[in-house]
């Protein structure tokens, strides 16, 4: 099956992305959100960040009326009937996950491909409030992701090849390299990036070194685009520790307990560059 129709579930920062880059590559998209309020609040952001590519001669302007005319806001998720790939970019909260599934297995046609996002809830979990465990996976983008050319493909137990080798074509035709990942706490990204996130911070929380130093020592010293505590900025403090927490739960591995001051930032409400403060002020 090839995919030419995709609904997106969430309009946030990564479900927008989502939409962008599906979008980008001829894709018609149905995007909706958990409210009109969250749905108008991601597209008018949509639309600012590609009208900044516009103003700095980065994209033609006929180019951004393309990409925006083949994105298709609504509230009715029965819109979605036709669809056959769905992407799921809600909250971590499994709960949540679960039920939008087992609302879209009513309503999507039996040939739908359904997918998650989800960094770090299990994709059978999720899976299992359908009755379509052949045709559920984990497509894992990452942020921003008309930026990042990642996608990681998170492979359930009963999810079947042909579901598997759809949606690696579909990654190839919207211009991303797919990696492959049992259905394993943290996957691959994740089970790598957050211990070494974790690190940095207790290394700066005990003194070791400054922010900027330790953020220095893995740009200059490794090539690193990004340091650890700018990229835990980046990512939401919130979400790092969410990430921790869970693969923790599941393995009870030290190395994924959050650091003391981690929590006591998430508590504060400093969770990064989405509330203009966390390691740093933006």
């Amino acid at each position: 099956m090839e995919i030419k129709k995709v609904g997106v579930i969430g309009c946030g920062q990564m479900g927008g992305g989502i939409a962008q880059v599906c979008a980008q590559a001829g894709l018609d998209v149905k995007v909706t959100d958990a409210t009109q309020v969250f749905l108008d609040k991601g597209m008018n952001n949509l639309k600012a960040g590609l009208s900044r590519l516009v103003e700095k001669g980065r994209m033609p302007k006929a180019q951004m009326d393309e990409i925006l005319s083949h994105i298709h806001p609504t509230m009715n998720t029965t819109e979605f009937a036709d669809r056959d790939l769905i992407i799921e970019a809600a909250i971590e909260n499994l709960d949540l996950k679960k039920n939008i599934f087992a609302d879209m297995d009513k309503i999507c046609l039996p040939s739908t491909i359904f997918s998650t996002n989800t960094s770090s809830i299990s994709v059978m979990d999720i899976a299992v409030a359908t009755k379509r465990v052949d045709k559920v996976i984990g497509l894992h983008f990452f942020n921003p992701v008309p930026m990042m050319k990642l996608l990681e493909i998170v492979k359930t137990i009963t999810v079947s090849e042909e579901t598997v080798e759809t949606c690696k074509k579909f990654g190839e035709k919207i211009g991303k390299q797919s990696i492959y990942a049992k259905d394993t706490p943290g996957f691959i990204v994740n089970y790598l990036m957050i211990p070494y996130v974790l690190e940095a911070i207790t290394l700066y929380e005990n003194g070791v070194a400054t922010k900027e130093d330790i953020d220095a020592s893995m740009t200059l010293g490794l090539n690193h685009p990004m340091g650890p505590l700018a990229l835990a900025d980046l990512i939401g403090l919130d979400t790092v520790m969410f990430i921790g927490n869970s693969v923790y739960e599941d393995t009870k591995n030290p190395r994924f307990v959050a650091p003391l001051l981690l929590r006591k930032m998430v508590a504060a409400g400093w969770l990064g560059r989405k509330t203009k403060k966390g390691f740093y002020t933006y």
